[in-house]
């Protein structure tokens, strides 16, 4: 089986508090895999770890066969991070502001063209993004954070609650997009409080309360564990 994360009892301690204890689990290639939790369980914190953001306390985080912690810089080359209260530059264009952060990503410059026009097709937004972002309605923006973070075709995107606040079909048209793209070999590591989301988009769930994961399996394994009907009875089950 090919992993491309595997993450090893993580440890993560914020002075005496210890905000993950010893988490562990395994994202395949080609898969989309969401650790879910009640607020405060660790699954910002294991996401921005992963993400380079913040650092190891113990344990260790593979990606590709690589550590984090002594390849840094590997890991942020192919992977995206779209955190939840993620926004973008009210004032530019949406096209420039592709354009903006296609040059952090491109190695060559003729890349930044093909990460732009990339994103064009994935955000769907057309003609649109010739206006401010300021003017955009939230679906509008999350479309256009979304193929920011798809554009590189990364090798793992890591998307926090990436349909927050969103209305039904905007939801439900970020969805299918982040669907569709893992057809094309991107894995996902997902983050959401919607379970609807979470059925519909994840091959694995990981359930983490106070820095520790209680279950992990395919929905329908954890509804058949729990005798339950959805994943909302599975996670208050688990959880309470």
């Amino acid at each position: 089986m090919d992993f491309i994360l595997q993450v090893e009892n993580l440890k993560k301690y914020y002075g005496k508090f210890e905000a993950l204890k010893g988490v562990n689990f395994e994202v395949k290639k080609g898969e989309v895999f969401a650790l879910i939790g009640p607020n405060g369980a660790g699954k910002s914190t294991t996401l921005r770890i992963i993400a380079t953001l913040l650092s190891v306390s113990e344990g260790r985080v593979l990606f590709m066969g690589k550590d984090l912690s002594k390849y840094p810089d590997f890991v942020r080359e192919n992977i995206s991070y779209l955190p939840e209260e993620a926004g973008a530059y009210k004032n530019m264009k949406g096209i420039d502001y592709l354009r903006f952060m296609a040059n952090f990503y491109a190695v060559d410059p003729k890349d930044v063209d093909i990460f732009v026009k990339r994103a064009e097709e994935i955000s769907e937004l057309g003609d649109r993004l010739n206006d401010k972002i300021g003017i955009y309605s939230k679906g509008m923006v999350r479309k256009l954070l979304i193929a920011r973070a798809l554009m590189t075709k990364p090798i793992l995107a890591i998307l926090d609650e990436p349909t927050s606040g969103l209305d039904v079909i905007n939801a439900l048209e970020i969805r299918e997009l982040v669907r569709e793209y893992v057809k094309e070999g991107t894995s996902v590591l997902l983050s959401s409080h919607n379970m609807l989301e979470i059925e519909f988009l994840s091959d694995r769930v990981a359930l983490i309360d106070k820095g520790k994961i209680l279950e992990i399996g395919t929905s329908e394994e954890l509804k058949d564990k729990y005798s339950a009907k959805n994943l909302e009875e599975v996670f208050r089950r688990v959880v309470q």
